[in-house]
């Protein structure tokens, strides 16, 4: 598929025309990339920017890379076919020179990678590197509007146009460029142009400008009866969202860097977060991951467990009453009035718990791609035995309290400690959860 390897979440794609001659470097991707590894793409190379010229390999932890990119870290398998679809697959570029000379070059997306103790190592070709090194060719792109799209499509296209942002427009794409865009050059079916307007032009537009920070606007040539050409329109509507780094940097900042460099996460990344969220929010959740970390609830990758802290916001929950040392002493009740206290207590933490739980498995089913989503339907509704069971989860999808237990339960087996335990949540309000089930059985 072509594609400009522009790959978005890392690779913001930018390849600029300083004069009407000079062509722009594309680089197109022979095959077709699936959703998830573009998005791979892009996370390995935001992983790797700041090294390309530097290092012959790089490395990420595997589960980290796998919350990046918004899937099931234990599925190391689908993980392994992606990375394999990357060494297999080929970049072509074909470009002006700096002279004025035409270069043309391939080369595979990645030379090497491999899985070992629950790290992944690649490596890119020096030809290659050197390519997506260039900010005349490329510039890195915000991984989090990467997380909104759900069509590889509309990933390939915000791609390929967010690189002419600065100039408003993509220049006119003969219809077989455009194709090869796409990733449909072989397809008789998308050779019709009614085809590749209804089927992925118009939605992939629709989605570009629903999720992200630019809006598109076709524009299209004609040759006789036949469209021939195809440009697109491009407005800005970050407003400051797109990374920009100042050449300066307040001490906090700088601090926060180190600290983040310190965890694990590369400066480029660390940039990034800090651009994207600001300060104040990134200490906020290193804070929490130092706490959580203490208390032994990290137990994978503390890089990976900052990524969904930050996404999701994830803080300790204040509170103005403990359930055990609230004023309606204990002390000046019965002990049956303690322990039915106490029982109800206990209960309202469960359903806090629960609707925590029932969170996290909202945010996780977000994470997934609509392909994935459909698949983890159907293999949770394969265990339901009975219909009414099965009749709730489909009118009430992942929020089905009738199938609460075996919902958390089939998710934990998906991302083990991404569901918090009663335990931290107790803890996060202020309560004794021990001296609460004491008094409960009193």
């Amino acid at each position: 598929m072509a594609t400009t390897m522009t790959n978005r979440e890392m690779l913001r794609g930018a390849l600029k025309r300083e004069s009407v001659k000079k062509n722009v470097a594309a680089i197109h991707v022979s095959g077709k990339l699936t959703l998830l590894q573009r998005k791979l793409v892009n996370v390995l190379l935001l992983n790797a920017y700041d090294g390309l010229m530097s290092r012959r390999s790089h490395t990420i932890d595997a589960r980290t890379l796998s919350v990046m990119i918004g899937y099931n870290s234990n599925d190391i398998d689908t993980l392994k076919e992606a990375l394999r679809a990357l060494v297999e697959t080929t970049a072509e570029w074909d470009m002006f020179n700096d002279d004025g000379g035409r270069e043309w070059g391939v080369s595979a997306l990645l030379a090497s990678a491999r899985l070992r103790g629950g790290v992944c190592e690649y490596a890119y070709s020096p030809a290659l590197a050197e390519k997506l090194h260039d900010p005349k060719i490329f510039s890195l792109i915000n991984l989090s509007i990467q997380c909104e799209f759900s069509s590889g499509h509309a990933l390939a296209l915000y791609e390929n146009c967010y690189r002419f942002m600065r100039t408003g427009s993509t220049g006119w794409w003969e219809i077989e460029v455009f194709r090869r865009l796409m990733g449909v050059h072989d397809s008789a079916y998308y050779q019709i142009f009614k085809h590749l307007n209804a089927k992925i032009i118009k939605p992939a537009v629709a989605e570009v400008n629903a999720v992200s920070n630019i809006v598109i606007t076709p524009e299209f040539r004609r040759q006789g009866r036949s469209v021939s050409h195809v440009r697109f329109l491009i407005r800005d509507t970050s407003q400051g969202s797109i990374i920009e780094y100042a050449t300066a940097a307040d001490d906090q900042t700088v601090a926060l860097r180190d600290k983040l460099r310190t965890l694990g996460v590369s400066d480029r990344l660390a940039r990034q977060w800090l651009d994207e969220h600001g300060p104040d929010y990134v200490a906020e959740k290193l804070d929490y991951v130092a706490a959580a970390t203490r208390k032994g609830r990290v137990r994978g990758s503390a890089v990976g467990y900052l990524s969904v802290a930050l996404r999701d916001d994830w803080r300790v929950k204040e509170t103005t009453r403990d359930p055990v040392t609230a004023p309606r002493s204990a002390r000046a009740e019965s002990a049956s009035a303690r322990a039915e206290r106490a029982r109800f207590d206990l209960a309202a933490l469960r359903r806090t718990h629960r609707a925590a739980c029932f969170d996290a498995v909202e945010a996780l089913v977000a994470s997934r791609s609509p392909t994935q989503r459909d698949a983890d339907r159907r293999q949770f509704l394969s265990g339901v035995r009975h219909e009414v069971d099965r009749e709730d989860f489909r009118l009430r999808g992942w929020r089905s309290a009738v199938n609460a237990a075996a919902i958390f339960a089939f998710w934990e087996q998906i991302a083990p400690d991404m569901l918090p335990r009663l335990e931290v949540i107790a803890e996060d309000l202020g309560v004794d959860l021990a001296a609460l089930r004491a008094l409960a059985v009193e």
